[in-house]
Parts: structure tokens; C-alpha cells; sequence
């Protein structure tokens, strides 16, 4: 069914408001960025495997990306997705990730500009210790279900991810998330990512990635996708990456940056 007009005005309204208070925040943290000391950042974007690392203690970070995918019959625009990840504790790590979306059936014609489902969750670190290759994280979203009608699953949801990774040498990364989502119907979903990541340089790296789910425990979905990462600073990275479905009709682009801000050195200037 679609919206009156009333109805899609109020939504408009709404979500320019949304990405009006984003760009404040980003013009905000770019203007903080000259006073604050550059760290080390690990990100998880742009690939679909979450990294195995938490954000450091007391320091707050955003990564935001902007694409658009094909999936099937629908055309789903992200405008941004917002991933916002703060250090609790050395190994502990809050989570809020939100989306400013369109969407559009191109059977049907319908199409949606909205909000979608909002998520919190945790990041916790299980292992990670000096001299060993070996990192292994727990991950898990709550999703509450306020986005607009064509971009929300209606229910209460939760994501869930075990995400391990292992530096094999200088130069190659290997990492993959095995997951259960549930959004309140059916049996949920099975999903698993692999991702081998490459520094080709200082600054530069890349990945090749496959990564899909066990849809409902009765069908198999699978993808391909690829990408790069540019290092400007120790803490401000950018991204772009593309994929392909291998069992389905589907292709997305993205561009995206991440930066980390230390709330430490903002309490002592």
C-alpha cells in the first residue's frame, strides 16, 4: 500500500532531520581531529566480516559508508549506514549502528525513503594476547524494530557473530565470522564470511572476500565481493568495495571512511 502524502512528508521530514544531525556530528569530529593524537584504527568495513578486535578503552569511533545494491528485484540505496563503536573497556566495546535508506520494488514501483531498524549491541574481545596470531571476538545486536514500513522487519531481531581472525605474515590477514540472526519469525538465518586481506603497502590494502547465509536452515545464498582501503592518517581511513551474487541476483557498490577519535586527549586539552 502506498503512503499518503502527509504520511511520506512526515518521513521526509524526519529523516532529512537524521542525516542533518549526522553531518553536524561529522563537521564536529573533523574539526576535533586537529587536537587529537593519531592511534592505530581497525575497522569492520568495508568487507561483510566484522573485525576480531574491539576499539581501544575510552575512545569513540564512526565509520560510514554510502552505496547502492541490486538485490533481485529491489534497488536499495544506503545514504549513509552508520556504524558508531565506543571503548568501554580494553576488551569490551558499545555498538549503534543506523541507516538512512531508499528503497524500490522495480516490480512493482513501490519505493521507500526512510529510517531503517535501529541495533545496539556488544563487541566483546575473548582472546587476544601478545606473540599469538590469533584473535577471537563475540558480537551481538539487538534490533528494535522503528524504521519505515518498507525497511523494517516488523519484529524484534538479534544478530549474532563469532569473529576470528589469524595474521598469517606481514602482508596477509585471514579472518571469518560464523553467525545466527533471528528477527522474530521462522527458524532465522545461519551466516558465515571469509575474507583474506593484503597490505600492499603502508597505506594501501585490499581483500577478497565470499561470504552469505543459510536462509530460514533451507537455503543456501552465496556472494563474492572485493575492495580498498586507504590509510590518510593513523586514525582516518577510507574505503570503497563492490560484490557479486554467486547463487542470486545481487551487486552493490560502496565508498566509506572510519575514524577513530581518542576521548582521553579531548578531556586533557
Amino acid at each position: 500500500m502506498r503512503l499518503g502524502i502527509n504520511r511520506r512528508w512526515a518521513y521526509w521530514q524526519e529523516t532529512k532531520n537524521s542525516m542533518t544531525r549526522l553531518i553536524i556530528m561529522i563537521l564536529i569530529l573533523t574539526a576535533l581531529s586537529k587536537v587529537i593524537s593519531a592511534q592505530e584504527i581497525v575497522t569492520d568495513r568495508p568487507d561483510q566480516t566484522e573485525s576480531s578486535t574491539t576499539v581501544p578503552n575510552k575512545s569513540f569511533q564512526m565509520e560510514i559508508g554510502f552505496g547502492s545494491g541490486n538485490y533481485n528485484s529491489e534497488r536499495l540505496s544506503l545514504l549513509p549506514t552508520a556504524l558508531f563503536r565506543y571503548g568501554l573497556t580494553k576488551s569490551i566495546e558499545l555498538r549503534f549502528v543506523e541507516q538512512l535508506a531508499a528503497f524500490k520494488n522495480k516490480a512493482t514501483s513501490e519505493a521507500e525513503f526512510g529510517l531503517s531498524d535501529i541495533e545496539f549491541g556488544l563487541k566483546i574481545q575473548v582472546l587476544k594476547k601478545e606473540g599469538l596470531n590469533t584473535e577471537i571476538a563475540f558480537i551481538s545486536h539487538i534490533v528494535i524494530p522503528t524504521g519505515s514500513s518498507e525497511l523494517t522487519n516488523t519484529n524484534y531481531g538479534t544478530i549474532n557473530k563469532l569473529a576470528i581472525s589469524h595474521g598469517l605474515n606481514k602482508f596477509f590477514d585471514l579472518g571469518y565470522n560464523l553467525g545466527y540472526n533471528y528477527y522474530g519469525i521462522s527458524n532465522g538465518d545461519l551466516t558465515y564470511s571469509l575474507v583474506l586481506g593484503i597490505g600492499l603497502s603502508e597505506k594501501i590494502g585490499m581483500y577478497v572476500e565470499t561470504f552469505g547465509e543459510y536462509s530460514d536452515f533451507a537455503e543456501l545464498t552465496s556472494n563474492f565481493d572485493s575492495g580498498l582501503t586507504y590509510l590518510i592518517k593513523d586514525n582516518l581511513q577510507l574505503d570503497l568495495s563492490l560484490g557479486l551474487g554467486l547463487t542470486q541476483k545481487m551487486n552493490y557498490f560502496s565508498l566509506g571512511f572510519s575514524w577513530n577519535i581518542n576521548c582521553n586527549h579531548i578531556k586533557n586539552k
